[in-house]
C-alpha cells in the first residue's frame, strides 16, 4: 500500500498501520520505545522534571525507526500520517498488551 494514501478516519488507518508492522522485531522495538515514552512521561510528571519531556520523541522514534529501516524495510507511516501514526503506536501497544497483536 502506498504511504501517501488518504484515510478518512483512524479506524480506516489502523489496518494499514498494522500491515506496516508485520515484522515481529519491528513491533518489539515499537513496544520498547513506547514503554520508554510512558516511563519517562511518568517520571517527568512525578518529579516535575519537565525537561525530560524533550527526550520523549527521541525515546519513541529512535526505536521505531530502527525497526522500520533495518527490519521492516519500509518508510515509517509517521512521515505521511503523523497524528494517526502516533495514535497507532499507542493502540498497537495496547493491543500487544491484550494479546490482540503478537509480540
Amino acid at each position: 500500500m502506498d504511504n501517501s494514501k488518504r484515510f478518512n478516519s483512524f479506524s480506516e488507518f489502523y489496518p494499514y498501520y498494522l500491515s506496516e508492522h508485520s515484522n515481529s522485531t519491528c513491533r518489539r522495538l515499537h513496544f520498547i520505545g513506547t514503554s520508554l515514552v510512558l516511563l519517562i512521561l511518568a517520571v517527568a510528571i512525578a518529579k516535575g522534571a519537565w525537561l525530560l519531556l524533550w527526550v520523549l520523541p527521541l525515546a519513541g522514534y529512535s526505536f521505531a525507526w530502527v525497526g522500520h529501516f533495518f527490519f521492516e524495510k519500509n518508510r515509517p507511516a509517521t512521515f505521511q500520517h503523523p497524528l494517526y501514526s502516533l495514535l497507532g503506536d499507542f493502540v498497537m501497544y495496547r493491543d500487544m498488551m491484550l494479546g490482540k497483536v503478537p509480540f
